[in-house]
C-alpha cells in the first residue's frame, strides 16, 4: 500500500488512523512515537524510524489544538520585551525562535517600552492566552511572575526568576584596562537611559572598575542619555554636549553600540577624527558595529546564543528537566577594531597596564558561563 502527497486541496487530510493504516500499528503506536511520550521507551528504534519517516513522507500535520485540549497545555511562551526595531532586543529574539524553531512550541511577543501600565496588561494578556512561561528582554521584573520566567538583562533577584546577565564589571575592566594601555587618562562616558535595565548596573560595575584601576571619573565627563531611541541618533546629542563643556578628553566609553556611532557622528562633525583625536569604544557588538566608519570596538555580548540559552532554560523548567537556576552568568568579550588608539602625546602618555595578563586574557564567552544554582 503507498500514499503519494499531491498539491490537491481536496486531499483527505493525514490523521493518525491514516498512519496507523498505513503501517499497520496501533494509533497509540504511533501516537507515543511522535510525540516521544514515555510510552515511546518501549518502542523499538527502527519502529519509531519508520513512524517519523511515514509522517514526513504524508506529510503528516499534527492537530495541536487538539492535543493541547487532550494534555491541558499550550506549547506557548511569551517573550516581553522593551522595543522591536532595538538591534539588542532583536538578536536575543532571533535567537529565541532559532532554538524553538525545531521544538512544538510558539511564541508570542509584546512590546511595553517601559510602560509599567501596559507591561502588566500585557503579561495578564500573555496568561489569559494560556502561555507556559515567559522569557522577558530588557525588562525590569519586581514581582514573582505566575508562570516560569527567564529573564535577560533583568538583575533584580525575584523568586522563580532566572536572571541571564552578562558579567558587567568584567566587561568594565577589559574595556579601561584597553585604553589604559593606549595612554588614555581622560576618559569621558556615557549613561545609559534610566528605563533600560541594564543602564544602573553597567554604570556600578564601572565605577567599581575604575576604582580599582585608579581611572577618575570626572562629573564634566559623563553624560547621562536621557532619549530612548533605536539608531545611532541616540548618541549624537550627549557627544556634542560633551565638546560644548570643553573638557578634553582622548577616548570616550560610550553604554552601547548606537550611543557610540552616534558620537563619532558627532566627533567628525566637530572636525576630530577617530581614533587618532578620540578613541571609541561601544558595547554589544550588534551587527552595525561592524559597518561602522571606522569599524567600532566593543565589547561582544553573545546576544543571540542568549536568546537561545533563555529559551532552552525556559523549555527545560517547564519541561521538567532541569532544575530551577537563579541566575546565569555570560563572560563578555572585548572585540578590538579601528575606533580604539593611542591617546594623543598631548593630553595622555602611555603607561603600563595596572592588570595582570592572565586577567586581561579571560574572555571565553560562553564556553564558561558561570551558573549559580539558588538555594
Amino acid at each position: 500500500m503507498s500514499l503519494k502527497r499531491t498539491p490537491d486541496r481536496n486531499e483527505p487530510k493525514v490523521t493518525l488512523q491514516t498512519l496507523a493504516r498505513h503501517l499497520n500499528l496501533a494509533v497509540g503506536t504511533i501516537s507515543a512515537a511522535l510525540n516521544d511520550s514515555p510510552a515511546a521507551r518501549a518502542i523499538p528504534e527502527v519502529t519509531k524510524r519508520r513512524i517519523l519517516d511515514a509522517a514526513r513522507e504524508l506529510n503528516y500535520q499534527p492537530n495541536y489544538f487538539a492535543r493541547s485540549l487532550r494534555l491541558q497545555r499550550t506549547y506557548t511562551i511569551g517573550v516581553i520585551a522593551e522595543q522591536i526595531g532595538d538591534p539588542y532586543g532583536a538578536m536575543i529574539i532571533s535567537g529565541v525562535e532559532e532554538h524553538l524553531r525545531d521544538s512544538e512550541y510558539f511564541f508570542l511577543t509584546v512590546i511595553h517600552r517601559h510602560d509599567r501600565r501596559i507591561l502588566q496588561n500585557y503579561s495578564k494578556m500573555l496568561v489569559t492566552r494560556g502561555v507556559e512561561g515567559f522569557i522577558t528582554v530588557d525588562t525590569s521584573i519586581t514581582e514573582r511572575p505566575s508562570r516560569p520566567t527567564v529573564a535577560v538583562a533583568g538583575h533584580t533577584s525575584v523568586p522563580g526568576v532566572t536572571n541571564l546577565v552578562l558579567d558587567q564589571q568584567l566587561a568594565a575592566r577589559l574595556v579601561l584596562t584597553h585604553l589604559l594601555e593606549l595612554g588614555h587618562r581622560d576618559i569621558a562616558f556615557m549613561k545609559g537611559p534610566t528605563g533600560s535595565s541594564d543602564s544602573a548596573t553597567r554604570w556600578a560595575a564601572i565605577c567599581a572598575a575604575s576604582n580599582e584601576l585608579g581611572v577618575r571619573i570626572r562629573p564634566k565627563l559623563v553624560v547621562q542619555i536621557e532619549q530612548d531611541l533605536t539608531t545611532p541618533q541616540l548618541g549624537y546629542p550627549y557627544a556634542k554636549e560633551l565638546l560644548a563643556r570643553q573638557k578634553p578628553f582622548t577616548a570616550l566609553f560610550a553604554y552601547n553600540d548606537l550611543s557610540a556611532i552616534g558620537a563619532i557622528w558627532a566627533f567628525r562633525e566637530a572636525g576630530l577624527s577617530v581614533p587618532e583625536d578620540i578613541s571609541v569604544v561601544g558595547f554589544d557588538d550588534v551587527p552595525l558595529a561592524v559597518f561602522s566608519s571606522p569599524e567600532l570596538t566593543t565589547i561582544r555580548q553573545p546576544l543571540q546564543q542568549m536568546g537561545q540559552i533563555a529559551a532552552k532554560t525556559l523549555i527545560d523548567q517547564i519541561e521538567g528537566k532541569a532544575k530551577y537556576e537563579a541566575e546565569i552568568v555570560i563572560e563578555p568579550e572585548l572585540i578590538i577594531r579601528a575606533s580604539s588608539g593611542p591617546a594623543p602625546r598631548s593630553l595622555s602618555k602611555p603607561t603600563k597596564s595596572p592588570l595582570a595578563n592572565d586577567d586581561k586574557a579571560r574572555v571565553p564567552g560562553l564556553a564558561n558561563s558561570r551558573r549559580r544554582q539558588d538555594r
